[in-house]
């Protein structure tokens, strides 16, 4: 006691018996964690430990005659006027818990014990006030609250238990999903919910748990009261006493049947997909295969027709049906190949080749097909040798010139770019036509995806682009676009030297 300056200096040998008790009381109040405070009737404070000090933030002087009001909210002076009304009745208030208000403004939680101060003549005089700070108490308490609201109110069981595998907490959910009730299950051991196949997956999440270790997502099965079997995922947590000590388990279960159904749901449709995927690919393949013999008949006759016809009206219908006829077969090969890039079937030659000489032989081509585009080469070397199948590429070329044009209907000319790079080269085509907008340029190398749908006057099934694609990707190239709508577009691909 030498160290608190508030505590009086009692020297006992020289003091009354009464002077004694009064110098052992004051010693207790000046020591005491819990303030007291006394006051008048009429609310007037008369004394103010240390502790109420330490708790309120006012000093002794700063309280003493002042009126009990001074920690009080507003909302709350009626209690007062109650614990007066008790006190003049010499009536003993006992732990009424309240709210009082410190110097700074904080509000503390409180429980008061008031009692009435007697004079010689037992007269009621004044009252004593112990004030003891609950406010971490109701804290925890608010706190406890909440998560038992939470507890009562998930849709997931949630189970505590003893480390020794007794149940001491079943919340509804866990009524729900087992069909034990609370007091069916409380007590009884967690094997009441277990598998007998499953035991041992108890005595390992016990031991892990019993390491501090949270055992997470753990996918297992348990059974219901009347011996259904669920698919569960259980998280199971340690349970921490205050001293640090691991007591128990608490253990959160979703049943996870739907989403397994679902899963499994998924699953079905995959495989059935496929199998409709290989039958497609099956009937593409064996049509395109059907279709190439009186196409190919066909061209034969056009071709003889031509040189036969003299009329020059009837020579040009039979032009444009060779024309319309060549559109046809090249969707035809198109399909042919589909079905091959699908089946896995489609082969590369791996041959020495000049990128540039094929570059020039398919602008040679489109030029020759359509004689009123102009076509722009532009390539600083004087040939580009490169590993790969010329008859693929070759095939990659003309149809990122054949989209070019078809896709600039009001434009008459092409650029076409071969770069040489450190470890690739670098290929692009150029157009001034429609552009692309450029939330579709990540889809245009998807198969059967068409840029513009709507768009009657441009032709095709939407697989040229993706033919191109699986090439250049077989080849380890990459192939991009760059747009602008209304600009026109860039098409780019890259093979390794």
């Amino acid at each position: 006691m030498e160290g608190n300056t508030h505590l009086p200096k009692i020297q006992m040998s020289v003091l009354s018996p009464v002077e004694e008790k009064q110098a052992m009381l004051a010693a207790i109040i000046a020591s005491t964690d819990d303030a007291i405070i006394s006051k008048t009737l009429d609310g007037i404070i008369t004394s103010w430990n240390p502790a109420a000090i330490k708790m309120f933030g006012y000093t002794e002087e700063e309280a003493i005659g002042k009126h009990i009001s001074l920690v009080i909210p507003n909302d709350r002076i009626d209690e007062e006027n109650f614990i007066i009304s008790q006190i003049k009745a010499g009536v003993k208030v006992e732990h009424f818990e309240t709210v009082r208000v410190a110097k700074d403004g904080e509000f503390l939680f409180l429980s008061l014990t008031v009692s009435p101060i007697l004079d010689g003549d037992g007269k009621v005089i004044g009252a004593s006030k112990i004030a003891r700070d609950i406010s971490e108490r109701k804290r925890a308490l608010v706190k406890q609250a909440m998560l038992a609201s939470i507890v009562a109110a998930s849709d997931d069981a949630i189970i505590s238990k003893t480390l020794q595998g007794i149940i001491t907490s079943w919340n509804p959910a866990a009524e729900r999903l087992f069909g034990f009730k609370e007091e069916q299950a409380i007590g009884k051991h967690i094997s009441l919910i277990i598998p007998d196949d499953r035991l041992d997956e108890e005595t390992y999440i016990i031991g892990e748990v019993s390491r501090g270790i949270k055992v997470d997502h753990f996918q297992t099965i348990r059974k219901t009261k009347d011996g259904k079997l669920v698919p569960l995922s259980l998280t199971v947590s340690p349970v921490i006493d205050e001293s640090g000590n691991i007591i128990g388990a608490s253990k959160i279960a979703r049943d996870i049947s739907a989403e397994q159904a679902s899963q499994q749901e998924t699953a079905r449709l995959y495989e059935h997909l496929k199998v409709l995927n290989a039958k497609k690919d099956d009937f593409i393949a064996l049509a395109s295969h059907e279709l190439k013999t009186p196409l190919s008949s066909m061209s034969a006759y056009l071709q003889l027709l031509a040189r036969l016809e003299t009329d020059a009206k009837n020579k040009t219908f039979v032009d444009k049906l060779q024309s319309q006829l060549t559109k046809l077969s090249s969707l035809v090969d198109d399909l042919l190949d589909v079905s091959k890039i699908e089946a896995g079937k489609m082969h590369f030659a791996k041959e020495d080749f000049d990128l540039r000489e094929v570059v020039e032989e398919a602008i040679d081509l489109i030029v020759h097909s359509n004689p009123g585009y102009s076509v722009t080469f532009e390539c600083l070397s004087s040939k580009c040798a490169i590993i790969g199948d010329s008859h693929r590429i070759e095939q990659v070329i003309v149809n990122l010139l054949t989209n070019a044009i078809r896709y600039s209907p009001d434009g008459n000319s092409l650029k076409v770019y071969l770069v040489e790079e450190d470890d690739q080269i670098k290929v692009g085509v150029e157009d001034y036509g429609i552009g692309i907008a450029q939330e579709k340029l990540q889809n245009i190398f998807s198969r059967y995806y068409r840029v513009d749908e709507g768009n009657g006057k441009v032709s095709g099934l939407g697989i040229g682009l993706y033919i191109c694609h699986e090439i250049v990707r077989r080849h380890n190239g990459k192939i991009w676009a760059e747009s602008k709508l209304g600009e026109g577009s860039t098409f780019w691909f890259t093979l390794p030297r």
